[in-house]
């Protein structure tokens, strides 16, 4: 026998022997990987990318978010809320600070409860998480995109761009189509639903808002501290609080992340979708008005424009005058009613939306494989003896602020039935 036929012999032996194949290098993945190598499990990691981690990365700005101190049930979604109930029953952020404390990652403590790196860089959690799966075992194989997969027996048989591969378990960790341009896509959704498994419609989420009105468009650039809430169909759905950016296709900032689930879910069945913003939720209508009403100089003849620049950037003057139909051109033309006019629509600016900026803009993805059919304390199917899930490709999506990597992250620790001691 060759040398190369040789390599190519022990190279398939080891592969059929193989009793995990773990598809995507994520969040998810990286941890199932380390934790089922610790617990003495045999591990090929399969990455479609050229490197591991790709969305961790540019995670947090590149500080990378890594998880919430305060985590709760209700800052996850789901059509199945009790399989987020039934994760997350004794693995809280505790279990995963002493994982990472066991890879050598210390955390920092941010504002609302976010943990980051100490180094406050996303590139010392992938590296770290990189040298811990390669130190207990893990065989990750990169730039190696899977093309179907199929089951006989107990074996399941993956095409890949780098030759069949064999396995008696199968991790599907290969996440959701939020973030194409870093490798997201929806394979992993059509390879559950071939084997069988039902998928939850998938939506954009924690991702920018358009609009076609061509007002915002005049008032690119502008940040504010302010509140918006949604209605959908005239009806009030809920409101976030937080930074609004105005900008050349609609709206961002991180009130609008947070709504963006709802607006995104809306809009996928037709649903007209308005915002309501107060420019300043720290006044309330009493107090503004009262402001207001104090500033009039009723001797000047200073334009009504102008005089709104004391109080409230330049660029929005313009639509506020415009929606609040105020009638004074001057400042003493101003009494108690075109005050009202004008605090109405500064606590109340409208704008339309009719659109997301897809999945490219999305952090995450809504929908995903039906829990219903997977057992949350395994995270196997009921469908398919084991066959696995984790990560974003299940049916759950979490708020802004970490709660997505710690789906991910204690997902991947449950793989398998592993106890929480062998974490």
């Amino acid at each position: 026998m060759t040398r190369h036929a040789l390599r190519d012999f022990k190279y398939n032996y080891f592969m059929k022997n193989k009793e995990w194949i773990i598809i995507g290098a994520g969040a998810s993945g990286l941890c199932g990987a380390i934790v089922l190598a610790r617990a003495g499990q045999r591990v090929v990691l399969l990455e479609q990318n050229s490197k591991v981690g790709k969305k961790i990365l540019v995670s947090g700005n590149g500080k990378c978010n890594i998880d919430n101190k305060y985590i709760a049930s209700n800052r996850f979604h789901s059509q199945n809320p009790d399989f987020i109930e039934d994760v997350l029953d004794g693995y809280d952020f505790e279990v995963v600070e002493k994982f990472f404390t066991s890879i050598g990652l210390e955390l920092v403590e941010g504002k609302e409860g976010k943990m980051f790196p100490m180094s406050l860089q996303a590139s010392s959690v992938v590296e770290l998480l990189e040298y811990e799966a390669k130190r207990v075992g893990v065989n990750i194989i990169c730039n190696c995109t899977v093309t179907s997969i199929t089951k006989e027996s107990d074996t399941f048989t993956l095409k890949t761009t780098q030759g069949t591969k064999e396995c008696n378990k199968l991790l599907l960790a290969s996440g959701s189509p939020a973030a194409p341009q870093l490798g997201g896509n929806d394979s992993g959704y059509a390879f559950a639903a071939t084997i069988g498994h039902t998928l939850i419609p998938s939506y954009p989420s924690l991702v920018q808002l358009c609009s076609e009105e061509s007002w915002v468009k005049g008032c690119a650039g502008v940040k504010v501290a302010g509140l918006a809430k949604l209605y959908a169909n005239s009806k009030y759905i809920t409101e976030k609080k937080g930074d609004l950016l105005f900008t050349n296709y609609g709206i961002s900032g991180l009130a609008i992340l947070d709504l963006s689930r709802e607006v995104s879910t809306r809009l996928a069945e037709y649903t007209y979708c308005e915002l309501n913003l107060d420019l300043m939720p720290g006044l309330s209508k009493e107090k503004l008005t009262n402001l207001l009403l104090n500033r009039i100089n009723q001797k000047s003849e200073k334009p009504i424009g102008l005089w709104l620049q004391g109080v409230i950037n330049k660029k929005l003057i313009h639509i506020i005058l415009e929606q609040s139909k105020c009638k004074a051109k001057v400042e003493n033309d101003l009494n108690r009613k075109e005050i009202g006019k004008l605090v109405y629509t500064i606590k109340n600016l409208k704008l339309s939306i009719n659109d997301t900026k897809g999945f490219k803009g999305a952090e995450v993805a809504t929908g995903g494989i039906n829990t219903t059919e997977v057992n949350p304390k395994t995270m196997e199917s009921k469908l398919v003896p084991n066959l696995f899930f984790a990560g974003e490709i299940l049916d759950v999506d979490g708020d802004r602020g970490g709660f997505n990597f710690h789906f991910a992250w204690v997902s991947g620790m449950r793989v398998g039935g592993i106890k929480i001691e062998n974490v």
